[in-house]
């Protein structure tokens, strides 16, 4: 076989079954800027998210490039890490069929439980600004590969 005949191809669909294994996410409705998010989680949680300039998402949509930031924080015990997507720039969204949020907040590299993401859930909807934090489904999400880094 010549080297020029030598194609490879990359399985999106397995690589983001891969990348979901053992994550939680949630939708969030929050018509705030996403610092102004974050600085209310970081206050409110006690955690410390960061924009993440490296691990930003850019889709090309329309012959025209379009960037979400995501923001992280790494639990300093454990492995878990908190990753939060803006869903919308410019008018074009990470995730089309969840027009209505947000922000998309997933958590991976460890198991997170019902009661500790019920934890998490409850004092977000309590921030002010927010009008809905629901748990997506893999099943649900249609795009998913558009949230791997």
């Amino acid at each position: 076989m010549s080297e020029r005949s030598l194609k490879l191809s990359i399985n999106n669909h397995d690589l983001a079954e891969a990348f979901f294994e053992d994550t939680r996410l949630l939708g969030i409705m929050a018509p705030v800027k996403d610092y102004q998010f974050c600085w209310q989680l970081n206050n409110m949680l006690g955690m410390d998210f960061r924009i993440n300039h490296e691990i930003e998402i850019r889709l090309n949509k329309k012959k025209r490039d379009y960037f979400f930031s995501v923001f992280e924080y790494r639990e300093p015990t454990g492995s878990l890490a908190h990753y939060l997507y803006n869903n919308q720039f410019d008018g074009e969204y990470l995730l089309p069929e969840f027009k209505h949020l947000d922000f998309l907040w997933l958590m991976k590299d460890d198991w997170v439980n019902d009661g500790d993401l019920q934890q998490i859930i409850q004092p977000v909807r309590a921030i002010a600004g927010v009008q809905l934090v629901a748990e997506l489904t893999n099943e649900r999400i249609k795009n998913k590969e558009h949230l791997v880094f």
